[in-house]
């Protein structure tokens, strides 16, 4: 099925991870457009929109969070400090993949969200041959690194809340972001997504909401990895970014 398409003139959009250099890009790029709110597990200054603080807790204050917001951009990436400062750090990121996901789900269906796009990873199929055309349909083989592993059950969380009928949710499985000028100087990577083009994919999937749907998001250019057929088509997603392969 087609993700149903249509025109918005403004939403209110939520996204967390706000102090990540992904979520701070997509709020630059929607600012104009739409009314922003964005969350964090700790403080964050110098940001678009409007600042919420919020640990994702099984509480009212989520429910407050989300409160009024037509669709939740959920950039779901760990503070860095937080990782290195936690006791169990693999246990703390596939905690907050999974249980303030949960949370942040299950406080939106409760406020009426009518959709939640969710930043996942191409890493997923790292361990598939590199000559193997992997589509949306193959089945995952994540590793147990913690990252990779925390997005796999991530992508789970998402994928009940949906299959429920409580709220509409869009997984995006993002390649390896970088920027131009990064990668002008950086080994070539097969999995790049350019940071313009990550937003870009984001902003594409604002109008484009079924129950439960997976697109493969990262960059087209000779050698990479990934088929992007389906976002083209469906989201009309259209990557710019050329790397010189050098």
């Amino acid at each position: 099925m087609k993700a149903r398409r249509s025109i918005v003139k403004n939403m209110n959009i939520l996204i967390t991870s706000a102090g990540s250099e992904l979520a701070r890009n997509v709020a630059g790029a929607l600012a104009e457009a739409h009314t922003l709110r964005l969350t964090e597990l700790h403080p964050v200054e110098n940001i678009v929109g409007d600042f919420l603080q919020s640990e994702l807790g099984h509480d009212e204050a989520t429910n407050q969070l989300v409160r009024d917001i037509d669709t939740i951009i959920h950039i779901a990436e760990v503070p860095p400090n937080l990782l290195v400062g936690a006791d169990q750090p693999d246990n703390y990121a596939i905690d907050y993949q999974t249980r303030c996901t949960y949370n942040l789900l299950m406080a939106a269906s409760e406020e009426g969200v009518e959709h939640v796009i969710y930043a996942s990873t191409l890493r997923l199929f790292e361990q598939h041959g590199e000559d193997w055309t992997v589509t949306e349909s193959w089945r995952p083989r994540p590793s147990i690194d913690s990252f990779v592993l925390s997005k796999h059950l991530g992508e789970f969380t998402c994928r009940e809340f949906a299959r429920e009928g409580k709220i509409n949710v869009t997984c995006l499985r993002l390649g390896n972001l970088v920027t131009a000028e990064t990668a002008a100087t950086t080994e070539y990577d097969s999995m790049w997504l350019e940071m313009n083009d990550a937003v870009a994919a984001f902003n594409c999937t604002l109008n484009s909401s079924v129950s439960w749907q997976i697109f493969h998001i990262q960059s087209e250019f000779p050698g990479s990895r990934f088929s992007i057929g389906k976002a083209k088509s469906h989201l009309e997603f259209n990557p710019q970014f050329v790397p010189s392969l050098r």
